[in-house]
């Protein structure tokens, strides 16, 4: 385990796990960091991947611009409902189980989210993304970050040989619950199916180190296989990609932010009771196109 560093009052202490690390200092407030400790935390998201900063206090303004700092933001995508973003505010995704009038506030409900990378079936997917809770449940609801980076080191020296150079189709059809994208019609035939080419062992452009690019296992086809030959790989990828060892879960609390480098990292969420209030505000940083070395 890396030690806890200690940077303009910031302590970043790392998690142990697979992966992510907790920033921490007295009354420490988002709204507020100053570019010293931004440089810092920064510093630390690329290191640690996924950051965790709790007991935030931050209004909408407050999370966009905040985000903004990490670069320019997208607008929210299209919800499953149909709605897209917080009124008054495009850039900011809800991920609610809440409904009200008959109508869904939010995406993805209270079922289990599959392990996923953000919106990787776009010709650029997002550099970072920034989830905010405002209503938690009492229980359930966990995220889980897998660190990509530590799962192709995993891989045996002649597996990793045998994917270099390939790519992987990245599935736009469904989203991380298993719901059709509006706008998009339920496929389920991988050689069909709408979505984007990327590297499948990229290079990360600011660390310089090789990781899995696997997005998420539905639909997915390697680029120029016979379909079972693609199946069987995934399949025997996933298995090394999905372990715990490469893991960390992050139970939530109310007023926690966590932040995530969406081109190394996987996320997934458990599943929670229904009939109990989740909401979580998310912004995300557009990237480039992912690099192939």
């Amino acid at each position: 385990m890396r030690p806890t560093v200690r940077v303009e009052s910031l302590q970043i202490i790392p998690t142990g796990a697979g992966a992510g690390a907790e920033v921490s200092a007295p009354d420490f407030a988002l709204n507020r960091i100053t570019e010293v400790q931004f440089e810092a935390l920064y510093r630390a998201w690329l290191d640690h991947l996924v950051l965790l900063v709790r007991g935030q206090h931050l209004s909408d303004d407050d999370l966009i611009a905040f985000s903004r700092r990490f670069g320019q933001l997208d607008w929210a995508p299209i919800q499953e409902s149909g709605r897209r973003f917080v009124e008054g505010h495009p850039e900011l995704y809800v991920v609610s189980n809440v409904i009200e009038n008959g109508v869904p506030i939010g995406s993805l409900g209270a079922g289990e989210a599959a392990w996923h990378t953000d919106m990787s079936y776009q010709e650029r997917p997002p550099k970072a993304s920034i989830l905010y809770a405002l209503e938690v449940p009492p229980g359930g609801g966990d995220t889980w970050f897998c660190n990509m980076y530590r799962a192709y080191g995993s891989l045996p020296a002649a597996l990793r040989e045998r994917i270099a150079g390939m790519r992987l189709k990245h599935d736009a059809t469904y989203n991380s619950g298993g719901y059709v994208r509006q706008g998009s019609i339920a496929v389920d035939d991988p050689l069909t199916s709408a979505g984007v080419y990327h590297p499948l062992a990229p290079v990360h452009p600011e660390t310089g180190r090789r990781m899995l690019y696997l997005g998420r296992r539905r639909n997915a086809y390697i680029d120029g296989l016979p379909l079972a030959e693609s199946e069987a790989l995934l399949d025997e990828l996933w298995s090394y990609a999905a372990r715990q060892e490469h893991s960390w879960r992050h139970q939530w609390q109310k007023g926690d932010l966590v932040l995530w480098d969406n081109r190394c990292t996987m996320h997934r969420r458990d599943s929670f009771d229904s009939a109990s209030r989740r909401i979580l505000h998310r912004t995300q940083i557009q990237g480039e196109t992912v690099p192939s070395a």
